[in-house]
């Protein structure tokens, strides 16, 4: 009856995706020739309509961080690291001057140091991570997106929680209001939200994936099947925090008080589609920070500005969150994949413009 239920709440244009990559060969090359030729569907009423909802969706994101007193900086493009905790993707490096710089896959360090001069910052930041191939079957994955990446100073992960929920909720509404009639025309019609939003541990979200039918481990990170399964059997946002340390990067804090599990939340958005943000608390003990590198198999040498920065700056403690405009405005326009909330996507193992 669970199962039943779930796929019920499935929004329609993940189950047509569902339905197209049953055939793996024919859904690769329908994606490669859409990734190809994005200068032509682009000039379609709905992708035009999809464009303007995306330009209103950053304009109202903005308002809504500008209002809660944040401050916009400029994102880095290239840096001697970055974010390591990217779940199977690979960095792309170039090299800069004899030295292999990181092209950002998250500007996570930067902003935690901008937070120990602006107090709330973010960025609209571009990112690339090298996914693997399968992500392509997913509709969730893009090598080359967009993030707005905030951090608050002494903020804590309720209060991030909370923000990211209140985020969420003021972008949808707005954006509905003013692009109603062209989210009519697309046949999308977004749920409305009811709060409080659903908040569960992860092991109480893996106990829930698993009585819905899709088996996911303890003390592991959420598969993305798992995800969408749990997303699908709600109306509005939830948020899981408190996943196991294994599972995120070595800057995402460990409870003091629960030795093991994280001080870090992701929120879904509802429908089935998923990961919409996610955020933690930082580690700030350059003690602390160097054991859980290490712990990671990160080399401490390669993150020196990082730790000095830490270290003359003590106790920085923050929180943060980041979330991906387009999986935002996928959500918004009830898209197939992200590769329709982009213009010119790069997807991977595709080649493109």
């Amino acid at each position: 009856m669970d199962a039943e239920l779930v796929k019920g709440q499935v929004n329609k244009s993940i189950l047509e995706l569902e339905d197209m990559v049953k055939d793996e060969r024919a859904f690769l090359g329908f994606l490669e020739k859409w990734v190809q030729s994005s200068w032509r569907w682009v000039k379609e009423d709905k992708y035009k309509a999809m464009l303007r909802i995306e330009a209103t969706t950053l304009r109202e994101v903005r308002a809504f961080l500008d209002s809660r007193g944040f401050t916009e900086a400029l994102a880095p493009i290239v840096g001697p690291v970055t974010d390591p905790g990217i779940r199977g993707a690979k960095q792309a490096t170039i090299d800069f001057y004899g030295h292999e710089y990181k092209v950002m896959s998250s500007a996570i360090l930067y902003k935690q140091y901008l937070a120990s001069s602006l107090d709330k910052v973010y960025f609209v930041s571009p990112n690339i991570r090298l996914e693997p191939n399968d992500s392509a079957l997913t509709g969730r994955h893009l090598v080359e997106f967009y993030q707005v990446d905030l951090e608050v100073r002494g903020a804590s992960l309720e209060e991030v929680i909370s923000l990211a929920e209140d985020l969420v909720e003021s972008v949808v509404k707005a954006v509905e209001e003013e692009h109603w009639r062209d989210l009519e025309r697309m046949g999308r019609t977004p749920p409305q939200f009811k709060r409080p939003f659903k908040r569960y541990t992860h092991a109480e979200a893996v106990e829930l994936a698993n009585k819905l039918g899709c088996s996911n481990p303890r003390n592991t990170e959420l598969r993305w099947e798992c995800e969408k399964t749990i997303s699908a059997h709600h109306g509005s946002p939830l948020a899981v925090y408190e996943y196991p340390k294994g599972s995120r990067g070595f800057y995402d804090r460990e409870d003091p008080g629960r030795p093991g599990y994280l001080r870090d939340f992701d929120l879904l958005y509802p429908e089935g589609f998923g990961e919409a943000v996610s955020g933690a608390e930082r580690e700030f003990e350059p003690a602390r920070v160097i054991a859980r590198m290490r712990e990671s198999g990160e080399d401490p040498n390669k993150y020196r500005w990082y730790l000095e920065m830490l270290k003359e700056n003590y106790p920085l403690q923050t929180a943060g969150f980041g979330i991906g405009v387009e999986r935002l405005v996928r959500y918004i326009c009830g898209l197939r994949g992200v590769w329709e909330a982009r213009p010119y996507p790069k997807v991977a193992g595709i080649v493109s413009p």
